[in-house]
């Protein structure tokens, strides 16, 4: 019996990266796993996969940044299992530049994704919860929501601005039983970072390592795992949390000749 057995989790950002690793190890835990992205291919890879290894799944294409795909994807989790126990918050969207040099469509795709769509997200999965037995959510921040990262200024903005969300809501919700918590990972092996940070390059892959106390950069389960254990009954007292995974990132100064983005 794994630690999610039979809870309804909704993945968000499951196409690749993160979301595709909490997807595939929450359906190990015994959760039956409702997954979306917009890339509906990359979906029934996932799918296959899933259901291939024995565990449960069902898919839907959705775009976070559009708030009747979020009410479709939390109404198909209720609709196919009659309620909803999780919520894995993790689609996002990532633009590395200094801050003058980033334009309004970049800086509205930002926010539009990262917090607006995961406010929505936040809302309607509530509303199911407090319907049912109550639940857990899990939002995605990053480790810049805490550390002035050169050249992910107004990322780093978006996801401050999704801790706080996650902490008043957790304060809202917490005597209605549910507990919302946040994971701020450091630099990890997604499509986002490996292009943003250079990762497929020797000196990207080196630089970006060297910003971790660990030396090293994480994997998308290493994330996955703890997601995993915050939704599970074995938090059942973490609450208004932001949790970092990230090899000791925070906690490490920035080497002298740091110029932004690898």
């Amino acid at each position: 019996m794994g630690i999610l057995d039979g809870k309804v989790i909704i993945v968000t950002g499951a196409s690749s990266g993160i979301g595709r690793a909490a997807a595939a190890a929450f359906a190990a835990e015994g959760a039956c796993v409702v997954a979306s992205a917009r890339r509906e291919a990359h979906g029934r890879a996932l799918v296959a996969e899933i259901r291939g290894r024995g565990g449960e799944i069902t898919w839907v294409t959705a775009d976070m940044r559009v708030e009747r795909d979020v009410v479709a994807l939390v109404d198909a989790a209720r609709s196919t299992y009659g309620r909803l126990d999780g919520a894995f918050n993790n689609a996002g969207h990532g633009t590395m530049g200094p801050l003058a040099e980033t334009t309004n469509d970049d800086y509205d795709a930002l926010m539009e994704t990262n917090l607006r769509g995961v406010f929505w997200c936040m809302k309607y999965e509530i509303r199911a919860m407090l319907a049912g037995s109550g639940g857990a959510i899990v939002n995605c921040a990053s480790v810049g929501a805490h550390r002035a990262v050169p050249g992910i200024t107004v990322y780093s903005a978006s996801k401050a601005g999704l801790v706080a969300l996650t902490r008043g809501a957790a304060v809202e919700y917490a005597q209605k039983g549910i507990r919302i918590n946040s994971v701020s990972p450091g630099i990890v092996t997604s499509e986002m970072a490996i292009e943003g940070w250079r990762l497929a390059t020797p000196e990207g892959a080196a630089f970006a390592a060297s910003l971790h106390a660990m030396n090293r950069v994480g994997a998308p389960e290493e994330v996955a795992t703890l997601a995993a254990f915050l939704l599970s009954d074995r938090a059942s007292f973490i609450t208004g949390q932001d949790i970092p995974v990230d090899g000791g990132f925070a906690a490490q100064a920035w080497p002298a000749n740091y110029g932004g983005g690898g």
